[in-house]
């Protein structure tokens, strides 16, 4: 689904605009939003009843125009501008809670002028646009989500993600030719699952927190001794740890002794003689 194909549902849909007011906001005829609506339509159709995935990607958009707060240095004609998402003189590693850009402005393969921008609390779904009113033709930063990804494409600006270390040397690098960076970098923030299929510090099945010891003093997938996993129920019928379970396996009896041993009474477990002294 195309961007302009998005937005003409968000406006019918979401916000209830009629296609009157949806063309007026969309700067474009009433059939014009009546065939993009159309083709948004069959799209979110065919997603939900096939099971396919709906990627909203390219098409044509202009951002509203974004409150900058503060004087940017003018931007020369065969200028290329980077921005870099920065904190303490480093690359931040999560581009929706960047909090400063420091853009650099590069001519002939040379840095020529640097200036720290605040964002004023834009988040993820303004930066992008935040950015363009900039005039960025490049971004170099950490980790990056896949809707950010879209916004900054469809926007123009070049995307230089999963580098980490010195913006003032990331945007050298960038200026040479010679950075480094991962174009495949996603955004790690938000909890990733671990090989288990749980989400850190979610319970298992088993109700124990990844990684705790089980009353037993095993941790999960533990064998025990007797070669069980804890849980498991033995050839017996017995589950670890019920009292016929251990008397089952060799560990004690309900007279306190383990199956051989020999008793204070002078018997051998299991003779008459130890059943009728033990009251078996």
């Amino acid at each position: 689904m195309t961007v302009d194909e998005f937005e003409a549902l968000r406006l019918l849909d979401d916000e209830g605009l009629t296609q009157e007011a949806c063309a007026a906001r969309m700067r474009v005829a009433r059939t014009t939003v009546t065939s993009i609506y159309d083709s948004a339509r069959k799209k979110v159709a065919d997603a939900l009843v096939n099971g396919k995935r709906l990627l909203i990607t390219g098409g044509h958009c202009e951002y509203e125009p974004v409150e900058i707060g503060q004087e940017i240095i003018e931007k020369g004609t065969n200028t290329m501008r980077i921005a870099v998402a920065y904190e303490n003189g480093e690359i931040f590693q999560h581009f929706g809670h960047t909090e400063q850009f420091k853009l650099y402005d590069v001519e002939d393969g040379k840095l020529v002028n640097e200036q720290l921008v605040a964002t004023n609390g834009s988040g993820h779904g303004a930066l992008a646009g935040f950015l363009q009113a900039l005039k960025t033709d490049a971004l170099i930063c950490g980790g990056i989500g896949m809707g950010a990804q879209t916004a900054l494409s469809d926007a123009g600006i070049r995307l230089y993600a999963g580098v980490r270390g010195s913006a003032d040397a990331a945007a050298k690098a960038l200026a040479e030719g010679t950075l480094q960076y991962d174009p495949d970098a996603g955004c790690d923030h938000h909890g990733e699952g671990h090989e288990c299929g749980r989400h850190h510090g979610e319970d298992h099945e088993c109700g124990h927190h990844h990684g705790e010891e089980h009353e037993c003093g095993r941790h999960h997938g533990e064998e025990h001794e007797c070669g069980h996993h804890h849980g498991e129920g033995h050839e017996c019928g017995h589950h670890h740890g019920d009292e016929g379970c251990r008397r089952h396996h060799g560990e004690e009896h309900e007279c306190g002794h383990r199956r051989g041993e020999g008793l204070d009474c002078g018997h051998q477990e299991g003779d008459e003689g130890c059943r009728r002294h033990h009251g078996g």
